[in-house]
């Protein structure tokens, strides 16, 4: 089964929660706090491995989390972090953000990695809220939440060379002519309905051919194999423009030449610009040649090969000007444009992070922001010190003065997060 295109979840590991303990030595009167930090949670990180070629896996397992950081503990020993998740992928592998469609990585190289949702770090235990107005706090955090978020794996084939064309132009027959692949062949629209690689050996030199299924008016847009087809056109770095030029159909050669380039200019602006090489396929039928002559009036500066892949005429002189042309490119595919990870932020917000809203759900008050929700997470509220600090910090941040605008009164339910109280003026 071959599949290019799935969507996963994936959500780094929470980090370890802090730790609250105080020495009990003998002989060391008053000791002091000695809890420990939590863990860092594990990374989500996606390993290119050589060995794959489709993302059928993916069709079985969708969701992927990593472990979470252990625990802090007494006498100041810091929880261990957790080992990172190893996610292998196929080369040509591109990891795309489903809400922001941001493009997270592209993935071509074997043993390339990139880290796809970060862990949490470990919450600080009581000795890191040691200061002269409270120094035996009974205060810890929890564990930061890891980073979760769904996002959609498109496989784009790396191949040297992909064959374009409309259906039943002689595709799979050129590939099947000039390569070990076994692509099915037969008198009808739409035989390949998967891409079928083969690689091309001339001797001292060789690369890697792709068979794609046919394209048809409308493909930008779906139409047809769509989208399916198109995709994997991207990574190539010489398109061969196969035409059926004997017309077998009723269609015009000119017309379907003109047809394809549009669709591939629609879809991606970069592939009216990428090499191309145009190919008169089935020049053994008698109408070729006049199809043919028509054709280059009509295009008069676009070299055209004359082939026939079902008799091989013309297809070795095709391959080495393909090799020619090959050796003078470069021998990277194209990739997508990636933010660098520096620059890329966990939790995303239009707004300063200290930045909240108030809204109204029937009789509750709900109060949302990123920094006070992360805060409701990494408060451990069975701690009565630590409840306290979080109201101190609340206050500080404008909240009890905006719900008081807002007509909050004493003894309404506020929530933030999953946590509710009662507001108390």
């Amino acid at each position: 089964m071959f599949v290019d295109q799935v969507k996963i979840y994936v959500k780094g590991g929470d980090g370890g929660n802090g730790a609250v303990s105080f020495r009990r030595e003998k002989y060391v009167p008053l000791g002091g706090p000695a809890g420990g930090d939590g863990g860092r949670g594990g990374d989500v990180v996606f390993v290119v491995d050589e060995g794959l070629r489709t993302l059928v896996d993916f069709r079985y397992q969708k969701h992927f989390k990593a472990p979470r950081g252990e625990h802090g503990r007494n006498k100041n020993q810091h929880g261990a972090g957790a080992e990172d998740l190893l996610v292998r992928v196929p080369p040509g592998t591109t990891v795309i953000d489903d809400d922001t469609q941001e493009v997270i990585a592209d993935l071509i190289e074997h043993g390339q990695r990139a880290v796809i949702s970060k862990g949490g770090r470990g919450g600080r235990g009581n000795t890191r809220f040691v200061n002269p107005s409270n120094p035996a706090p009974h205060i810890s955090e929890n564990g930061e939440p890891g980073q979760e978020r769904y996002i959609r794996m498109e496989l784009k084939l790396i191949a040297d060379v992909g064959l374009v064309g409309y259906p039943s132009v002689g595709k799979s027959t050129l590939l099947s002519s000039v390569t070990a692949a076994k692509p099915k062949i037969a008198a009808y629209h739409f035989t390949t309905l998967t891409p079928n690689l083969g690689v091309v050996d001339l001797g001292e030199q060789s690369f890697v051919m792709a068979d794609l299924p046919g394209l048809i008016e409308g493909a930008h847009e779906g139409v047809g194999l769509g989208h399916q087809f198109l995709r994997h056109v991207e990574r190539t770095r010489l398109i061969v423009h196969v035409i059926d030029m004997a017309g077998v159909d009723g269609r015009d050669p000119y017309e379907d030449y003109l047809q394809i380039n549009r669709e591939l200019k629609l879809y991606n602006l970069k592939l009216e610009d990428r090499p191309q090489i145009v190919v008169a396929n089935k020049m053994d039928v008698p109408e070729a040649r006049e199809n043919l002559k028509r054709f280059k009036e009509q295009l008069p500066d676009v070299q055209v090969f004359e082939i026939s892949a079902a008799t091989r005429q013309g297809v070795q002189e095709l391959m080495y000007a393909i090799g020619d042309m090959l050796a003078t490119m470069p021998e990277k595919p194209a990739v997508e444009e990636v933010v660098e990870v520096e620059e890329r932020v966990v939790f995303r917000a239009e707004k300063e992070p200290d930045a909240f809203e108030i809204s109204r759900e029937n009789e509750v008050f709900v109060v949302s922001g990123e920094k006070i929700e992360k805060l409701v997470r990494m408060t451990n509220l069975n701690s009565y010190d630590a409840a306290q600090r979080f109201a101190k910090i609340m206050r500080s941040m404008g909240v009890d003065n905006a719900l008081r605008k807002q007509g909050a009164k004493d003894g309404d339910t506020v929530r933030i997060g999953k946590l509710e109280f009662d507001f108390v003026e």
